[in-house]
């Protein structure tokens, strides 16, 4: 017994639940990518070559690694 929790199995495919007034694909207006700027600003995302991230698996393990390479640069 997992905790009292038990997996259940889905036997049916997911059903649509929204509802028919909820038609997107009639609304005018809408801009894609309108806050993406917004958003790359505010934040930090770096991607690391394969044999670097099995090195350094986690940001924790990364941001320690850099730490020690700031008082040399």
């Amino acid at each position: 017994m997992n905790g009292g929790f038990m997996k259940q199995e889905n036997s049916h495919e997911l059903e649509d639940e929204l509802r028919p007034e909820y038609d997107f694909s009639k609304m005018e207006g809408g801009i894609r990518g309108k806050y993406v700027e917004r958003y790359r600003a505010g934040t930090n995302v770096v991607f690391l070559d394969p044999d670097v991230a099995q090195a350094f698996p986690t940001s924790e393990s990364v941001n320690a690694a850099l730490r020690s390479l700031i008082p040399i640069s």
